[in-house]
């Protein structure tokens, strides 16, 4: 490069870097030479925020839409189409697919369907879908209508937002050579830590949601938020579990129903059995050590509770539900039951109403008991599992769930020998 300083160098590559995301970006704007800031994709960010990207990749966020969450994606082609599609209409309300607001909501903001047709709408929640978000409306509209996702908040068009400004508040690495100027940074940061520091930035997609004949199908926000006044206790935000400060930075992987580590942690289960009266009774204790309830979020999560007795060589003599817990046992089934209205168990979008809330409550201490009639027991076993969707579900969904969605995690064991 005879003749080109390295100042020169560093810019005609920032130049061709601009000219590259015009290429992709057909309404760069003229006047800044950018691509709108919610038209960035990750991989972008993932330049300078490399550790943070690649969390972020392994994260349910990036696997929201319908074309790579298949629970999601099964219930979004039944509901309303095909997400490579444009025009696509909710079959229910022939409106636009409003899951496309929290699952999308890039696509949402330019009112497409068609997931496919640029790379920022097919990425989910990605990070300007997050980091563009300035203020939280709130999930009430005008005239009790609900806003949600990406319609509960407003936009920043040329300055990304987040807890403490760049780099967590930490000046940019220089450019190479020792120059004053910062690496490639197109689009200046913003520090706010009003709303990045609270479960705002999280409640226009986690508070509630409604089917289309107004049945919350969806709902924890509500369970977080703390009663007003002088005496009214802190409640920690959703992002002090999921989103842990590791050597100064969030972790952005936002682990949740998915992750069986974060599962595994969210119910204390202990167990007591003795003889008596012929029989042996046994005690089960479980302790919700969330905020919120278990399970959470979509109401086809469940959690079962099994327990058995065995003989001394190990052999299984008795259990507390042989099929289905529901109805041989249903206080071994921790779900929020959404039915039609002859009482039967329906797909959340087809509830008309509540059917049965036996889930967990935040912080909740539940003891059950069992009067076991084998005479030979030598020991009893409870365990729980946990099911991201319900038997019906898998049945109805076939072979468009890949195993291990369909495969319980076990979150909890205890064992006591008599």
């Amino acid at each position: 490069m005879s003749g080109v300083t390295r100042k020169d160098f560093v810019v005609l590559m920032s130049g061709l870097w601009l000219l590259a995301v015009t290429a992709w970006a057909s309404d760069v704007p003229a006047e800044s030479g950018r691509p709108p800031l919610n038209h960035v994709p990750s991989s972008n960010c993932g330049e300078c925020h490399q550790e943070i990207f690649q969390q972020w990749q392994n994260s349910m966020h990036a696997k929201s839409t319908a074309l790579t969450d298949p629970i999601h994606g099964a219930v979004y082609r039944m509901e309303a189409g095909d997400p490579s599609q444009e025009g696509v209409l909710h079959k229910a309300t022939n409106a636009f697919p409003v899951c496309l607001q929290c699952h999308a909501p890039i696509a949402a903001r330019d009112k497409t369907t068609k997931l496919d047709a640029k790379p920022m709408y097919a990425e989910g929640v990605n990070c300007v879908a997050c980091h563009t978000m300035t203020a939280f409306k709130g999930v009430q509209g005008e005239g009790g209508k609900l806003q949600l996702g990406a319609a509960a908040y407003d936009y920043s068009k040329d300055k990304l937002q987040g807890p403490e400004g760049a780099f967590n508040g930490k000046q940019p690495a220089p450019a190479p050579g020792g120059g004053k100027e910062p690496k490639v940074n197109s689009f200046p940061h913003q520090a706010n830590a009003a709303l990045y520091k609270s479960s705002d930035v999280c409640l226009g997609c986690h508070q509630v949601m409604m089917n289309p004949q107004k049945v919350p199908v969806c709902q924890i926000g509500d369970q977080l938020l703390s009663k007003e006044g002088p005496k009214a206790t802190p409640v920690p935000t959703c992002q002090a579990c999921h989103m842990p400060v590791v050597n100064g930075f969030s972790n952005h992987e936002i682990a949740g129903g998915h992750n069986p580590e974060r599962v595994r942690k969210s119910v204390v289960l202990t167990l007591a059995a003795k003889p008596q009266g012929g029989k042996v009774h046994a005690t089960v204790t479980m302790r919700n050590t969330l905020l919120h309830t278990m399970p959470s979020s979509a109401p086809f999560r469940n959690v079962v509770l099994k327990v058995t007795a065995h003989n001394a060589k190990g052999e299984v003599v008795w259990s507390n539900f042989k099929e289905s817990p529901d109805k041989e046992d249903p206080q071994a089934l921790m779900i929020l039951k959404l039915v039609n209205n002859e009482g039967q168990p329906v797909m959340p979008p087809q509830a008309t109403k509540v059917g049965g809330d036996t889930r967990l409550k935040p912080g909740e201490k539940r003891v059950v008991d069992y009067a076991i009639p084998a005479t030979d027991v030598k020991s009893v076993r409870a365990e729980l599992f946990y099911n991201l969707i319900t038997k019906p579900m898998m049945e109805k969904m076939g072979d468009k769930l890949p195993e291990e969605l369909k495969t319980p995690t076990l979150i909890g064991r205890a064992d006591a020998n008599l």
